[in-house]
C-alpha cells in the first residue's frame, strides 16, 4: 500500500500510516504479543521515509498499543485496564463520575450538520457533520432527570452509535476500544444559562430558571476532537466540588 507523495503536509503521511497500523492492530492482524514489521519493511510498504515511520510508531506508543524495546523491535502490547487520565486538578474519572450513576435514556440518534447556533454551543466548525445523541440522565428512583445530555461524536467514530442502546456510562471508552485510540485531554467549561421552553417541561423546572451548562471536549493523541458532550443541569441539581492545596516553593 503506497501513499501519494503530493500531500500538502508531511504530517498527513505519518498520520495515515499510524491509522492504518492502528486499524490492523485493532482488527487482529497484529495480535497482542506479536511484532510489527521493521522500520525498513514499513518504509518499503508505505513508500515513506524512516522519519515518517518513526513518527507513526510514536503515535501508536502514545495510544498504548505498542512498545519499542531494544533488540526486540516494536511489540503489540495489551491496552491498560486503568483509564485514570489526569488533568491539572482532578481526574477525568472524577469529572465523569455522575455518568456511571445515572442512566442515560436516549431520545434520538442522528447525523447533524453543525449550524451557527450549534457551533457556538459546541465549539465545532460550521458545516461539519457529526453524530448527535440526545437524551436525559436519570438516577434510579428520582422523580426528575438529573440533566439534559447531548453527545456530538466525530463522524469518523460514528460507528459507536450502534452500541449505545446497550451501554451505560461514558462513551469515550467505547471510542478508545473500538478504534484503538487514547483520549489524552478533556477540556471542561461551565457556563450559567437559562432553561429554554423546550427543556423546561422535561426537566420539571420553570422556563427561564437558572441552570449550569457543562461542555466537555475530548481530544485524542492525534489532536483530533473525538467527542463533545453538553450537560444542562438545573441549578438545584448540580454541585461541582474541587479541592486545592497550597504548594510551598
Amino acid at each position: 500500500m503506497a501513499f501519494r507523495r503530493d500531500s500538502r503536509h508531511a504530517d498527513a503521511r505519518y498520520l495515515q500510516v499510524a491509522r492504518t497500523l492502528r486499524k490492523e492492530i485493532v482488527d487482529g492482524v497484529y495480535p497482542v504479543g506479536s511484532q510489527l514489521p521493521t522500520e525498513h519493511q514499513l518504509c518499503e510498504r508505505f513508500s515513506v521515509s524512516r522519519y515518517t515511520i518513526r513518527e507513526a510508531l510514536r503515535r501508536l506508543r502514545d495510544d498504548n498499543l505498542v512498545a519499542s524495546r531494544p533488540r526486540a523491535g516494536t511489540l503489540v502490547v495489551p491496552r491498560p485496564s486503568s483509564d485514570s487520565y489526569v488533568q491539572d486538578v482532578v481526574s477525568i474519572n472524577d469529572l465523569l463520575a455522575f455518568a456511571t450513576g445515572a442512566q442515560f435514556a436516549i431520545e434520538s440518534t442522528k447525523m447533524v450538520v453543525i449550524d451557527d447556533e450549534l457551533a457556538a454551543r459546541t465549539g465545532l466548525a460550521v458545516g461539519e457533520e457529526w453524530l448527535a445523541v440526545l437524551g436525559f440522565r436519570r438516577i434510579e428512583g428520582a422523580e426528575f432527570p438529573v440533566c439534559r445530555t447531548e453527545y456530538y461524536i466525530n463522524r469518523a467514530f460514528a460507528a459507536v452509535g450502534r452500541l449505545l442502546q446497550r451501554h451505560t456510562g461514558p462513551i469515550f471508552p467505547l471510542i478508545e476500544d473500538l478504534f484503538g485510540l487514547s483520549i489524552v485531554e478533556v477540556r471542561q467549561e461551565i457556563a450559567a444559562v437559562l432553561i429554554s421552553a423546550d427543556l423546561a417541561g422535561a426537566l420539571a423546572v420553570g422556563v427561564g430558571s437558572p441552570a449550569l451548562e457543562v461542555r466537555r471536549t475530548y481530544t485524542t493523541s492525534e489532536r483530533e476532537v473525538a467527542q463533545v458532550t453538553i450537560n444542562t443541569h438545573p441549578a438545584s441539581r448540580f454541585r461541582h466540588s474541587m479541592t486545592m492545596r497550597r504548594v510551598r516553593g
